[in-house]
């Protein structure tokens, strides 16, 4: 649908159910940061065309999309997808807002891939907002309760005890985890643990056939992302909710046996998130990228922040 469009409608149906931000920003950082490393010639060099000016790289813009959700209100129902408490996806079944159709985190993807295919015409787009989008909901919905059940709002609304910490669910998935696992395994340091699952995905014994799974699924955005969504429900059933209740205390035991699916969903993403701007950008040619002028790139200014 056209942007306006897509904007003024979302604007009508903004529910105040509260919300996560997907990913924490060291699991945003993740995806973005492999993915980075995994473009070809062609889609680099769109994307450093596109990136905001003072940007270092897209790993540094990752998380925008949840920095301006407060000034971007119509933003915030394109995080996540939600089923009626079953776990299986189905897209018109849950893809709406309060009974609007299209306004889920799978259909976001397949807009702001669509925006960015224009990069070769003169785009009426802003695709510089395009692409952090993309990249960042190509992040959020491999987080598993991004596609949560609807009635807890992704786990959003189940208090939990991280060990001793006070929190809930969802958070527990989008931050705690990994910060965990980045601070006993890599001294606190994002960069060290982002190269070592990178190494993991290059490696030639364990992950070998599952990236090439991976990536045969990362050149049609739309249908891709509802494979995602699927996948994330199905995890979310046998292992986010798996042995929760309120108040319950997580500790050594969720930690040890969820973290690897944590880590694999980062690695996922981020090899799809490069398939799919590998195959956005595969048909330019030397000369066609659209002068700065074209682009749109203006943001908010949460950007550089």
């Amino acid at each position: 649908m056209g942007l306006m469009i897509f904007v003024c409608v979302l604007l009508c149906v903004l529910a105040s159910a509260p919300t996560s931000n997907g990913w924490g920003p060291e699991g945003h950082y993740m995806v973005c940061k492999i993915a980075e490393s995994y473009l070809t010639s062609n889609a680099r060099k769109a994307v450093r065309e596109l990136l905001p000016k003072d940007a270092i790289d897209l790993a540094s813009v990752c998380s925008w999309p949840d920095e301006i959700r407060k000034q971007q209100k119509w933003s915030t129902m394109l995080h996540f997808v939600n089923t009626p408490g079953v776990c299986n996806f189905d897209y018109n079944r849950d893809c709406h807002s309060n009974g609007v159709k299209d306004f889920c985190v799978v259909a976001a993807i397949k807009n702001y891939t669509e925006q960015l295919e224009t990069y070769q015409h003169s785009p009426t787009y802003n695709l510089t907002e395009a692409l952090m989008f993309l990249a960042h909901f190509v992040g959020d919905i491999h987080q598993p309760l991004h596609c949560g059940f609807a009635a807890d709002y992704g786990g959003n609304i189940i208090p939990v005890n991280w060990y001793d910490v006070k929190t809930n669910l969802h958070r527990v998935w989008d931050d705690n985890m990994v910060q965990k696992k980045m601070n006993d395994s890599f001294y606190g340091d994002l960069i060290t643990m982002a190269k070592e699952l990178k190494m993991e995905i290059d490696s030639q014994d364990y992950y070998a056939q599952k990236v090439n799974e991976w990536k045969a699924c990362g050149n049609d955005g739309f249908a891709c992302a509802k494979k995602f969504a699927s996948e994330s429900i199905e995890l979310a059933c046998a292992l986010a909710y798996q042995d929760v209740h309120p108040d319950c205390t997580l500790g050594d035991y969720y930690f040890t046996t969820r973290i690897s699916t944590v880590e694999e969903r980062i690695m996922q993403a981020a090899i799809r998130l490069a398939s799919l701007l590998n195959k956005i950008f595969s048909n330019i040619k030397e000369g066609s990228s659209p002068k700065i002028s074209q682009i749109l790139r203006s943001v908010s200014k949460s950007v550089d922040k």
